[in-house]
């Protein structure tokens, strides 16, 4: 069994270098990509509200816990983000620093995430469309998935200016429903410190942190940074940067608006249609218009995650995870674009089938996976300061070791109040790669070799 971990450098995989991605990028690039996968927008109208149905007023709080446990994660990205700048994002930190086995379920979990989370957002364009046409969600998704997957294939600087512009029309909407919350306010903000079901049933502590892997999910996009760590320009110090700025920046325009909706006039949070409600405070016109800005929201997310995930796809066929045909065709990169133009196919046309598939069934165990892709940073990055991965060019994180500890501590607790069949599921899952992992790439040491750029 070949020593641990096994790194490659990215010119000396096999007789010929895929052709490397291109940096061009810098801090406002890497955070208008990153921050427009967040989604703040989507987020809040499409995944937000099935949290106002179990939790309440006590969504709010969920989502403050989420972020302020998200400081601490964001570290450990940062961290080693500047230390493996790899496209492969947390697979490449896990293997780098711990083991290749470790770092191969960490990139299933984090190709979990990936591969599910888009076809949920685009499933909820046609509910934002329905004010001027009514179409089936299922391909409505599909031609969303398809249509970002075409966008993907582009040069990434020129994607980064698209997807500002679809995020500035999304603030706008943000903007619009925190204004129009806030002044129809009618809920004392008590309620937001005593969280409840409609003022009938109070919420829990215990029911709240279970909400925290759905409130994750929400916030979730920051850490996607590290997926560009290629195509930025001075990685050590552009991506903990982008990292941080991220979070900070969805935080806010995630946070105000549920505020807003949770003290507003709106009668039952569990059954809260944001778009009806701009309608009854402002009148049709504006609503119609609002909920445009959210479908073209959502739009932008799924661009952005077709063009962030395909560069993990990309990675795991350059580091070798595949057999040989297909390890050449994933790697493969556009001589005119920069883009890895085959990975990027396979993640979009793969996500437009999934939006035929009961969203239920995507989104069971996408809060399970975050948490535990979460925590395998988390743990990683208590390993990262051994003499072999000392550096001048790595950011170093404050209260390094206490906060990855609390975090792990607080994951680990997040993930046990998780449903049973949502772990199942995930565990399964994890089973199936195990035995991928023995059967082929445990014993060939020319396999998953992790690949880190030059920089």
């Amino acid at each position: 069994m070949p020593p641990e971990p096994a790194l490659a450098e990215s010119t000396t995989t096999g007789t010929a270098a895929p052709r490397e991605l291109t940096r061009s990028i810098g801090v406002t690039g890497g955070t208008l990509l990153t921050l427009s996968c967040v989604t703040p927008a989507s987020s809040l109208f499409v995944l937000v509200p099935p949290l106002f149905a179990d939790l309440g007023t006590g969504t709010a709080p969920a989502i403050a816990l989420a972020v302020l446990l998200c400081v601490g994660i964001a570290f450990c990205y940062s961290e080693l983000g500047t230390l493996v700048p790899s496209a492969g994002g947390e697979y490449a930190m896990v293997t780098t620093v711990l083991n290749r086995f470790s770092g191969w379920i960490t990139f299933v979990l984090s190709f979990i995430v990936v591969l599910v989370v888009p076809p949920i957002i685009a499933l909820g364009v046609a509910d934002y469309l329905a004010p001027i046409v009514h179409l089936d969600p299922s391909p409505a998704g599909a031609a969303v998935m398809l249509a970002s997957t075409v966008m993907g294939l582009a040069n990434l600087r020129s994607n980064a200016w698209i997807t500002g512009v679809f995020l500035a029309i999304e603030l706008i909407a943000v903007v619009v429903v925190s204004v129009l919350g806030f002044a129809h306010a009618d809920r004392s903000p008590a309620v937001l410190v005593r969280p409840s079901l409609d003022g009938v049933s109070s919420v829990g502590l215990v029911t709240v942190i279970a909400g925290l892997a759905v409130a994750l999910f929400v916030v979730q996009g920051f850490s996607t940074a590290v997926y560009l760590a290629e195509e930025m320009r001075e990685p050590h110090r552009t991506v903990s940067r982008t990292v941080l700025w991220t979070l900070g920046i969805s935080a806010l325009v995630i946070l105000v608006p549920v505020v807003a909706i949770t003290l507003a006039d709106t009668g039952s949070l569990g059954e809260v249609d944001l778009t009806a409600l701009v309608v009854s405070w402002s009148g049709s016109t504006l609503g119609t218009v609002i909920s445009l800005c959210i479908a073209a929201a959502i739009v932008n997310a799924v661009i952005v995650m077709v063009i962030q995930n395909s560069r993990v796809l990309y990675a795991s066929g350059r580091d070798r995870a595949w057999p040989d045909p297909v390890n050449r065709a994933l790697s493969v990169v556009s001589s005119r674009f920069g883009s890895p133009w085959v990975a990027t196919l396979v993640v979009g046309l793969s996500e437009a089938v999934l939006c035929f598939v009961p969203v239920e069934t995507l989104s069971g165990v996408t809060g399970v996976a975050v948490v535990a892709l979460y925590l395998a940073i988390a743990i990683t990055v208590l390993g990262a300061r051994r003499a072999a991965h000392r550096g001048p060019h790595v950011w170093r994180m404050p209260g390094w070791p206490v906060i990855p500890v609390v975090v792990v501590l607080a994951l680990g607790y997040v993930l046990v109040e998780q449903t049973a069949l949502d772990l199942g599921i995930t565990a399964a899952v994890l089973v199936v790669s195990g035995g991928y992992w023995l059967g082929y790439l445990r014993r060939r040491s020319d396999r998953w070799l992790v690949t880190i750029p030059g920089h």
